[in-house]
């Protein structure tokens, strides 16, 4: 589950509000041991999940870096190729 979260900092254009959340799910996930929880841990769960989402976001907001933002698209290129190299798939044209 956590290799799905990803760098969310300094990038160009910035983590979106939904891509903040997708890797709070994630962290809650994994830190929960639940996928979906039940009916009886869902409002826990949530919660959970947004508290996770609000200190991300404020972390972002007082992170400093004197480096260039990375750019998304080149970011997602490199991660292809490495996952090709890795698991020997082709690459699309």
């Amino acid at each position: 589950m956590c290799r799905n979260i990803k760098t969310l900092f300094n990038f160009d254009p910035p983590a979106t509000d939904e891509e903040i959340r997708d890797a709070a799910l994630q962290f809650v996930r994994k830190l929960s041991g639940f996928n979906a929880p039940s009916k009886v841990n869902r409002e826990a769960f949530d919660t959970a999940v947004d508290q996770v989402a609000a200190v991300a976001r404020r972390l972002f907001e007082s992170l400093e870096t004197t480096a260039d933002p990375k750019d998304r698209e080149e970011e997602a290129a490199k991660a292809r190729a490495r996952s090709a190299e890795r698991f020997g798939v082709k690459q699309p044209a």
